[in-house]
């Protein structure tokens, strides 16, 4: 028999103890052997609850227990989760995570740890929920050099957008709308300004690259400033806005970012909707792949949890190679990227356009008056902003992906 302790018993602690328990004969058969929630910190007493005999309030409880040889982390924040994953692996007790925000700020200092105390520090529900990536990334796709990473990575703001398309709604009330539904927070900052998904994509960057991406170097622009007007001219274009986060190679160098986009039919991002994630990833030898399935939610993220203690089971003391090293990558700067722009400006701004931009067509919409569209030539960062400064009635803007 597995001993497992749980630390942090919220939505996503209960639904492991729950995932363990539910599915119990299949995860027992998988694992090889019998798995058992022996403890489940919190400081909270869960009176009436049916695990409330296995609550512990001390740590050193469960650290210093020889019987519990996988804890999973699902505290969420900094500390004291840093503090205790560290304690377990240097006791050689594997650590299985859905805290993004630890595996970002000190994923590779945790590996490495594991690795040199013989055991496993895994992170699979760290980065869309209950969709396998961390894994593909790790085991199906080591023989490939990842070329681009393109991802949906946060169903709050991607369930925004799609009811701001589907409804012609304002921002305001789609975000209202998202609270009351509970997909999003009272505080929904980490999510609407891209802070969540950039630290999503700083973790699959530094995957891809075997070195640390911080995501205090990726640029992260959210989706407050998106309108219902933007929506009338994405539809008048064929259009579809989504918030995109992505890691792509450019000769040699990496740049990662974090943006609304309007992209076309044919980009295979455009039919993700709702609260549904998905991870687009292109490989020199492979091709084109994705990956979609629920964000983020109680059971989805307990099962990649839980998913990890099966593999932490199954290998027992033998470390599972993660190449993710602490050196510090340096990204390419995204004001040297080069892409096409969305352009709102007001009417009577014809001649500056055309001086700035060239010939381009204008594009109206259905019941906006006053103003007009058009798209770019592809330019970069720089050489847009520059220009864009120079436009009188410039409105707003947004980057174009390629299909």
């Amino acid at each position: 028999m597995i001993n497992v302790a749980v630390l942090g018993y919220g939505t996503v602690g209960s639904g492991v103890v729950e995932v363990i328990e539910t599915n119990k004969d299949v995860i027992d058969k998988r694992a090889g052997q019998e798995l058992h929630v022996k403890y489940i910190l919190d400081l909270r007493d869960f009176p009436g609850d049916p695990y409330e005999d296995r609550i512990v309030h001390d740590y050193n409880i469960i650290l210093n227990d020889p019987e519990v040889s996988i804890i999973c982390e699902t505290m969420g924040g900094n500390e004291p989760a840093f503090t205790f994953s560290m304690q377990a692996l240097k006791a050689g007790k594997s650590v299985c995570t859905s805290n993004k925000e630890l595996v970002a700020n000190h994923g590779a200092e945790l590996i490495r740890t594991a690795r040199e105390n013989e055991c496993n520090y895994l992170f699979e529900a760290s980065v869309g929920g209950g969709i396998p990536i961390i894994r593909p990334l790790n085991v199906a796709l080591t023989a490939e050099r990842i070329e681009l990473i393109n991802g949906i990575l946060n169903g709050t703001t991607n369930y925004i957008l799609t009811k701001m398309a589907e409804e012609g709604s304002d921002f305001d009330s789609c975000l209202k709308e998202a609270q009351d539904k509970g997909y999003a927070e009272r505080n929904p900052e980490a999510d609407v300004e891209g802070y969540d998904a950039c630290r999503k994509i700083a973790i699959l960057s530094s995957l891809m690259t075997g070195k640390t991406v911080r995501y205090e170097d990726i640029y992260t622009e959210g989706i407050t400033k998106i309108t219902k007007e933007d929506f009338l001219y994405a539809k008048k274009m064929n259009k579809f806005i989504k918030l995109l986060a992505k890691s792509r190679e450019l000769d040699g160098e990496y740049y990662a970012m974090v943006a609304p986009f309007m992209i076309g039919e044919k980009n295979p991002l455009h039919g993700v909707n709702d609260v549904f994630n998905a991870i687009f990833i292109r490989g020199n030898t492979l091709g084109d792949s994705m990956y979609y399935g629920r964000g983020a939610g109680k059971l989805p993220t307990a099962s990649a949890v839980v998913s990890d203690v099966i593999d932490c089971a199954k290998h027992g003391r033998k470390h599972i190679i993660c190449i993710w090293e602490e050196e510090k990558l340096s990204l390419k700067s995204v004001e040297d990227t080069s892409r096409k722009f969305f352009v709102r400006v007001s009417e009577g701004s014809e001649d500056a356009v055309k001086k700035l931009f060239g010939d381009v067509d204008k594009i109206e919409a259905e019941g906006i008056t006053g103003e007009y569209g058009f798209v770019t030539p592809v330019m970069t960062e720089k050489e847009f902003a520059k220009k864009s400064a120079e436009l009188p009635g410039f409105i707003s803007r947004i980057r174009l992906e390629e299909d």
